[in-house]
C-alpha cells in the first residue's frame, strides 16, 4: 500500500544507521548511533543493539509508526558469537578482522573445504565457529552479527546466505555441507539460513510497545553491509555493476549463475534471484596517496586532459602482492616511467587504475558472468570527475548515478521485498 514503511538497519564498523523508506523507496526518516556512545568494546553485542536501537528510535521519530511493515538488518561478513538457548551471549564476539590464531583450525579447514568455498582464511567464519565450539562450553548457537542484533527484535536467530557464506554455508544446494562435520564443525550449532529479504518472524511484543510499533510488523532476514551497500546503488539486474574505490577498489556485478575462484578471491552472493559475483584488488586511492595529498589531487586533476590517452600501462599498487584480476602475492608494482609533469603523473595512475577496472571485469565475463552493461560508482574517489571520465573511456560505458551509497538505504529495500514477496 501506499502509506507502507520498511526500515533498514545497518550495522557497520563504527556503529549502526537506520532508514526508513515508504512504498515508494523515498526516505522518510534516518538515524545513527555510534559504538563508542554505548560501551567502548566493538566486540560487546550489547553495545551493537544499544547502537541499533537508538538508531532506529531517531529514525521513527517523525513518521506514522503505524505504517511500519517491516524491518531487515545487516551486519559486517565474519562477525560472530556464542549464544544461549535464551540468546545471552556466552563470549566477546569475533569480529570481521580478528584471525583464528589456531594453526591446527587453520590447516583442518584447508585440507578439508573444496578450494572454491569461502570459508577458507583466518578471518573466515568457518575458522570462529571451530575456536567458540572449543573455548565456549554449553554453547546453544554459534551465530553473525547481524543473526543476532535481529534476534533481538523476534527471539529467533537464524541467518542469511550472504552473512553464512563465509562461515561455509553452501548457496548453491541450500545447506552446511558435510564437509563440515569432517572437521569437527557441529552443524547443530550453527542457525538456518534463509534467503535475504524472507519474512521469518513477527516483532516481540514488548519490542513493538518499545518503539510504538504495530505488532503486525515482520523481521526479514537480512544481509552483509557490503551486499546492502551493493543494493543501495539502484544496481538490480544481471550486468548491472558497482565499483567501489576506496583504499582499495572492490569489484561487484550481477549475474544469474554463480561464479567462483579461489585462485583469485572470486565468489559469489545469492540475493535476490541472482548472484552478486566479485573480488578485491589491491588498487585503488591508497595508492594516490602514496604519491599526493588530497589537495594535490583535487588541484591536479583539473589540469589533465581526459581526451587523450598517456598509455603508459600502469599497475598501480602500493606494493607487491595482487589478489585480483590477477592472483599473483608477488606481482610488483608498475609506475614507471615516470612523466616530469605531476598531473602527468597522476593522469598515468588514473589509467592504470582504470585498466585494472576493466582487466577485473574482464575477468568475472570469462569466469561466466554477464558482460559489464551498467556502472555504478561507490567510495571516496567516486567525486573525482577527472578519474570517472577516464574510467568510463576505458570502460566504454558512461557510469550511472547510485541512488545511494548507505547500507540500511539497501537493507530497507531487502525488507520492503520481503514483505511484499
Amino acid at each position: 500500500m501506499l502509506n507502507d514503511i520498511f526500515i533498514g538497519i545497518d550495522h557497520g564498523t563504527s556503529g549502526a544507521r537506520a532508514t526508513a523508506i515508504d512504498s515508494q523507496n523515498h526516505i522518510i526518516g534516518e538515524g545513527k548511533s555510534r559504538l563508542a556512545d554505548h560501551r567502548a568494546d566493538p566486540r560487546d553485542p550489547c553495545a551493537w543493539y544499544a547502537a541499533a536501537a537508538t538508531a532506529l528510535a531517531i529514525a521513527i521519530k517523525n513518521i506514522k509508526r503505524q505504517n511500519v511493515r517491516a524491518i531487515a538488518i545487516d551486519g559486517t561478513s565474519g562477525s560472530m558469537l556464542p549464544i544461549d538457548i535464551n540468546g545471552k551471549p556466552l563470549a566477546p564476539a569475533l569480529m570481521y578482522n580478528d584471525p583464528c590464531q589456531n594453526l591446527d583450525i587453520l590447516e583442518k579447514i584447508a585440507h578439508t573445504a573444496p578450494l572454491n568455498s569461502a570459508a577458507h582464511g583466518a578471518t573466515s567464519g568457518a575458522a570462529k565457529v571451530m575456536f567458540f565450539q572449543a573455548a565456549v562450553p554449553l554453547t546453544y548457537k554459534i551465530v553473525h552479527q547481524a543473526d543476532w542484533i535481529a534476534g533481538q527484535f523476534c527471539g529467533i536467530y537464524a541467518s542469511d546466505d550472504n552473512n553464512a557464506l563465509k562461515t561455509g554455508f553452501d548457496s548453491v544446494s541450500r545447506s552446511w555441507p558435510d564437509w563440515m562435520e569432517s572437521v569437527g564443525i557441529d552443524r547443530n550449532l550453527l542457525p538456518d539460513v534463509n534467503e535475504p529479504g524472507t519474512v521469518f518472524a513477527p516483532i516481540f511484543s514488548d519490542v513493538a510497545a518499545k518503539f510504538d510499533l504495530p505488532l503486525s510488523t515482520k523481521i526479514v532476514s537480512g544481509t552483509t553491509d557490503g551486499c546492502a551497500a551493493f543494493l543501495s546503488t539502484g544496481a538490480s539486474k544481471p550486468g548491472d555493476g558497482v565499483t567501489s574505490i576506496g583504499t582499495t577498489m572492490i569489484i561487484k556485478i550481477i549475474s544469474e549463475t554463480p561464479i567462483f575462484d579461489a585462485s583469485s578471491g572470486v565468489y559469489s552472493h545469492k540475493i535476490l534471484g541472482n548472484w552478486l559475483a566479485g573480488g578485491a584488488s589491491n588498487t585503488g586511492g591508497g595508492v594516490l596517496l602514496d604519491y599526493f595529498s588530497m589537495e594535490e589531487i583535487s588541484l591536479l586533476s583539473r589540469q589533465i586532459d581526459t581526451t587523450a590517452k598517456l598509455g603508459l600501462e600502469y599497475y598501480p599498487l602500493s606494493k607487491p602482492g595482487e589478489r585480483f584480476p590477477i592472483s599473483d602475492p608477488n606481482l610488483k608494482p608498475v609506475l614507471f616511467p615516470r612523466p616530469e609533469n605531476n598531473a602527468d603523473f597522476l593522469k598515468a595512475i588514473f589509467e592504470g587504475i582504470a585498466g585494472v577496472e576493466r582487466l577485473a571485469y574482464g575477468k568475472l565475463n570469462s569466469l561466466g558472468a554477464p558482460s559489464l552493461s551498467t556502472i555504478r560508482t561507490v567510495g571516496g574517489a567516486a567525486k573525482n570527475d577527472t578519474l570517472t571520465k577516464i574510467r568510463e573511456h576505458c570502460l566504454g560505458i558512461k557510469g550511472s548515478r547510485p541512488i545511494h551509497e548507505e547500507a540500511a538505504y539497501g537493507t530497507a529495500l531487502l525488507a520492503k521485498h520481503g514483505f511484499q514477496k
